[in-house]
């Protein structure tokens, strides 16, 4: 089983276990997706599996775009992924693939998405820096403070943290596990919490 699909995160919920415990769970819509391509080692060096997600109109789509799908006999989508995986051998192009084909209850897995973006920010929210003394003259709040040495090395080092744009940065959470699989709603929910706001696209992968 390959174990890879693209989805759509929807937000989080409670559910119970089979002991009466709270999960907090994350609910994706997963799938249903479409396999617009196959990459083989021979023909492109690389084995993969490209998969589409999502209905889109066909004006939001570029001319080349368009004729990729309708060679597969696919519909406009609005996001392809590839997946290296070697386990594409038994799926066809053109072939409709959905949650309950790809993962089960128990299983773990990864998501890939894109944070949240926060803009410009400093280093107390950016880094979790400690913030200086708030009364008796102190003009050092919520400055970072000293950023390196003074004329031995006269520089500044490599890697030093300190404010810039935070979020919004491709973020894989691993090690997230399956609660349920709810086939008809094309449902997958996963304990814990997912990258990414809600309506997010998200690349779910068995986590092996």
């Amino acid at each position: 089983m390959m174990g890879a699909l693209l989805g759509r995160k929807l937000g989080m919920t409670q559910v119970f276990d089979p002991d009466g415990r709270v999960e907090r769970v994350t609910a994706l819509e997963a799938g249903p997706c479409w396999v617009t391509a196959i990459r083989r080692s021979e023909r492109d060096g690389y084995d993969a599996i490209q998969l589409g997600f999502g209905a889109a109109r066909e004006k939001r789509l570029t001319k080349g775009e368009l004729g990729h799908l309708k060679k597969v006999d696919a519909p406009p989508l609005r996001r392809l992924a590839e997946f290296r995986d070697e386990a594409g051998e038994t799926l066809e192009v053109g072939t409709e693939v959905k949650v309950a084909d790809m993962f089960e209850p128990g299983q773990t897995v990864k998501i890939s998405g894109t944070s949240k973006g926060k803009g410009f920010a400093g280093t107390i929210k950016r880094h979790n820096f400690s913030r200086g003394p708030m009364s008796h003259g102190s003009h050092n709040k919520r400055a970072p403070g000293s950023i390196g040495a003074a004329s031995t090395p006269s520089r500044v080092f490599k890697g030093i943290r300190g404010p810039g744009q935070m979020g919004n940065k491709r973020i894989t959470q691993k090690g997230l596990r399956v609660v349920e699989v709810r086939p008809d709603e094309n449902l997958l929910l996963v304990r814990g919490a997912v990258p990414g706001p809600k309506g997010g696209i998200v690349e779910i992968r068995t986590d092996a």
